[in-house]
């Protein structure tokens, strides 16, 4: 059982009592979703996200990604987003529009996610820290192919790969990055991780590894001086990295909210049937 199971098994959660007085809009900045976020805060008004009991997003999939990160709480739950798709793409968004919102939330199914921790160290030492939901990927910043080393749980798996890089993707992200790079699609509730190479060019037949979600993963940069590579975790890349060590974070869960019959991991089923 999630901690929110345990959390919310005595009492029920404002969404589940239908109690949803207080929502309050992000939207990005093209036209469409700058006048979505008007029209719907005239309609159900705007509460601050701190004090709100569900936040939604308008936007695309990228608008969805910022929100969770915005809003993702170190202490444990987050609060609920709900994305309306405002965007360009939209796999993690619901439909828009305007009318019946607050039933369409007190009706919503919540998917859980946990986030990635990244860390990464540079060539100068200096040590990063981001969050990925989608993916963590190490990718080349020269005309040479980067030469890794992968280990897990502290037991070197592959002393050299030569590629373009390597990503560890989420359930949640494996229709992302992943997919486009061959990678496996995953279930969303399934505890694992999907490895993937990014154009493997030694070993050549090496097409990735699924991982344990409770595995830690470290990637090692051969020859960085020469052969120089970045990490990227969602939105946030550290430039020359020598090592990156990655491992799920339970301890935070992030709730996406999707409409009956919608929700992520029917899509990402969907996915995995071409339709």
């Amino acid at each position: 059982m999630t901690r929110l199971a345990l959390a919310t098994a005595g009492m029920p959660t404002p969404l589940q009592r239908g109690a949803i007085e207080k929502i309050a809009f992000v939207a990005g900045d093209t036209e469409d979703a700058q006048g979505a976020l008007a029209r719907l805060a005239s309609l159900y008004g705007d509460a601050r996200p701190e004090d709100a009991d569900v936040i939604v997003a308008l936007g695309g999939d990228g608008m969805m990604l910022q929100t969770l990160h915005r809003f993702m709480n170190d202490a444990g739950v987050s609060k609920p987003i709900y994305g309306m798709h405002r965007g360009t793409v939209g796999f993690l968004m619901n439909e828009f529009r305007l009318e019946g919102l607050v039933e369409r939330l007190r009706a919503a199914e919540i998917s859980i996610v946990h986030p990635l921790q990244m860390t990464a160290t540079d060539r100068a030492g200096k040590v990063h820290e981001a969050r990925a939901i989608n993916e963590v990927h190490l990718l080349r910043r020269s005309y040479q192919a980067a030469k890794l080393s992968i280990w897990v749980d502290g037991k070197e798996r592959l002393a050299e790969l030569v590629a373009d890089g390597v990503l560890l993707a989420t359930p949640a992200g494996s229709t992302a990055y992943n997919l486009s790079a061959n990678g496996p699609i995953l279930p969303l509730n399934a505890t694992l991780m999907a490895l993937t190479p990014i154009s493997a060019f030694r070993p050549r037949r090496w097409r990735g590894a699924l991982l344990p979600d409770r595995a830690r993963v470290t990637v090692e940069v051969l020859e960085a001086d020469k052969r120089p590579v970045n990490a990227v975790a969602d939105h946030t890349q550290v430039d020359d990295v020598v090592r990156v060590d990655i491992a799920m974070d339970h301890a935070t869960d992030l709730l996406m909210m999707h409409d009956p019959g919608h929700s992520l991991d029917e899509r990402i089923l969907r996915e995995q049937f071409g339709y």
